[in-house]
């Protein structure tokens, strides 16, 4: 979509208005989507008034005219176009709400309802509300409830008396469907989750770079935390907070070499850096973290250019909160990922460990800084 705001914010959202008539009808002209809600335009010929992204035959400038509201249109004896319906709620703010209901819906019902079931709720075909519900959110309306009912039997493990009620209140019809993703889900078995990881066995180690203190930990699955600070026991007491009865075990001279592996990376990017990770966090989350991995050292992209990436263009603000919800430094590359206008935004680690973590990989490569 062609952007004629004055200008926006790191995650690409409009924070200008469409002043001026010259930008206006570049607006028009583009049928910007953008535009809608920003300004209206009237047709003297016809009589009628559309939003910018009207998909009616286009009218000559000379027989425009402009106005900030719907109503100023009216006020001035225009009637509302029948085709982009300029005095009902914009196709995206529709979009939302049926959205959010088909969501409320999934998180109150006993039983998944099928997306057939849904759709019909909702009015809609099955591929039209499948789509909408994807752009909207950045998940299929599956991977939504799974998402939800994840976080549900997390919550319940902590209050319900067994792991069965937990399973059978977050809504799971069986245990036998539940416990085949109880790994994706929480990232162990129930019951360890439920012990706030008791048994659970979790090696770590640390070490020292340029960028100051790093610790690596790892479960049976893979890296499952690489954490970067001043100070190597509040990175200790961190890894200790996500898993407070887990078994914490130094790392052996084997597990060491790992940790000179990723400071190794750190500090060479030309090296690169694989490895067998275990990744926790939602469907939407896990999506946007596969797509970080998926940039080349040296390289930065956009909140947006991610949101496209994954298929979610209007996910920009989500995107953000997924690259700072990122528990596994440089392995999970976040901080490739810069506003829009190149400059850096925020890090979970620190603006000038990114900036670091940037130049040392635009060195590396042979780029200019």
């Amino acid at each position: 979509m062609t952007n004629y705001a004055d200008d926006a914010d790191e995650t690409g959202n409009h924070t200008g208005n469409y002043a001026g008539d010259a930008a206006r009808w570049t607006a028009v002209q583009a049928r910007d989507a953008g535009a809608d809600g920003s300004f209206y335009y009237a047709v003297r010929t016809t009589g009628v008034y559309c939003r910018p992204s009207c998909a009616s035959r286009p009218a000559r400038r000379e027989n425009l005219s402009f106005f900030d509201h719907g109503a100023d249109a009216e006020a001035a004896g225009f009637r509302p176009c029948k085709r982009c319906k300029p005095d009902q709620p914009a196709l995206p703010e529709q979009y939302a709400a049926t959205v959010a209901k088909a969501c409320r819906l999934i998180e109150t019902a006993d039983q998944l309802p099928s997306l057939p079931q849904l759709a019909e709720a909702m009015g809609m075909s099955q591929y039209h509300f499948h789509r909408i519900f994807k752009s909207v959110t950045g998940l299929t309306p599956k991977a939504y409830a799974t998402a939800h009912r994840g976080k549900r039997v997390r919550e319940e493990l902590g209050r319900t008396d067994t792991v069965t009620q937990a399973i059978y209140d977050a809504g799971f019809n069986s245990n036998g469907r539940f416990y085949a993703s109880s790994t994706q889900v929480l990232g162990m078995t129930p019951k360890r989750f439920r012990a706030g990881g008791r048994d659970t066995e979790i090696r770590f180690a640390l070490g020292e770079c340029s960028l100051g203190s790093i610790l690596v930990a790892a479960t049976g699955q893979g890296v499952c935390s690489i954490l970067l600070g001043d100070d190597p026991d509040t990175l200790i007491e961190e890894l200790q907070d996500s898993f407070p009865r887990a078994a914490l075990v130094g790392g052996d001279t084997e597990f060491e070499q790992l940790v000179s592996r990723v400071v190794g990376f750190v500090e060479a990017p030309a090296l690169g850096l694989d490895l067998p990770l275990d990744v926790r966090g939602t469907a939407f989350q896990q999506r946007v973290w596969q797509a970080l991995r998926e940039i080349p050292a040296g390289s930065t992209v956009s909140y947006s250019d991610v949101a496209q990436r994954i298929g979610s263009p209007k996910s920009m603000r989500a995107v953000a909160q997924a690259c700072a919800a990122n528990n596994i430094a440089v392995a999970i590359p976040c901080h490739r990922v810069v506003r829009n206008d190149g400059a850096l935004s925020g890090y979970r680690w620190g603006v000038e460990r990114k900036r670091s973590l940037l130049d040392k990989e635009a060195a590396d490569m042979g780029k200019p800084l």
